[in-house]
């Protein structure tokens, strides 16, 4: 009989502890951090000014795991069965700054998918490159073809996404023109489709999880 009220009342004080500490941090005005946000990535702006993808949008949660976040992107408005390139970027317009690849986004039948990615996408999200040291040279008759070294760089935090067209013929075919940027694993990408430029440049949405 001991035991059995044990495992009702364990659980109850912990859960009581927790609502007194979330309620002590309210009152000094310190909410506990969020361990999950939502955003959206709208139109870019060169596909804005082309009056293509008019429907194009994602809606994007990111939640914390503590090591790891998980960050669940679902695009819809996009043509059915074409390949897209995630990016987390430095900024959402051009010239975007240091950038990430982090996947592909295949859209469906009806232009919707919704994919997942597991890495670093909190305000300590950063690129760093203490020093100038030799890079492999995987493509070098790209239409962008690698560095064989990389520059300097103080850490630089990276808080935007961006998503390409994985094809500048895709991008045309849509109406968005058949410009070919790096931002693909070949470095022979279109042109960008959806970013987080409804956030200022260095308020992107990923500043706003803590880790």
């Amino acid at each position: 009989m001991l035991v059995a009220r044990r495992r009702i009342l364990l659980p109850l004080l912990i859960g009581l502890l927790g609502a007194g500490l979330a309620g002590a941090l309210a009152a000094r005005g310190q909410a506990p951090p969020p361990k999950t946000i939502t955003f959206r990535m709208v139109r870019s702006s060169g596909v804005a000014a082309a009056k293509c993808l008019p429907n194009a949008q994602a809606n994007v949660t990111d939640t914390s795991l503590g090591p790891v976040e998980r960050l669940t992107v679902a695009v819809s408005g996009l043509p059915a069965n074409t390949d897209f390139d995630l990016f987390v970027i430095q900024v959402p317009n051009a010239p975007f700054g240091l950038s990430w690849y982090q996947g592909d986004i295949v859209a469906g039948a009806s232009g919707a998918r919704t994919q997942n990615f597991v890495g670093r996408f909190n305000r300590e999200t950063f690129i760093v490159a203490p020093g100038v040291a030799p890079a492999p040279v995987v493509h070098p008759r790209a239409a962008f073809p690698d560095a064989s070294s990389n520059p300097a760089t103080a850490p630089v935090h990276t808080f935007h996404l961006g998503l390409w067209f994985n094809s500048p013929a895709d991008a045309a075919k849509a109406g968005c023109g058949n410009t070919v940027t790096p931002f693909n694993g070949t470095h022979n990408a279109g042109v960008q489709a959806l970013s987080t430029r409804n956030f200022g440049l260095r308020t992107g949405p990923l500043r706003s999880l803590a880790p």
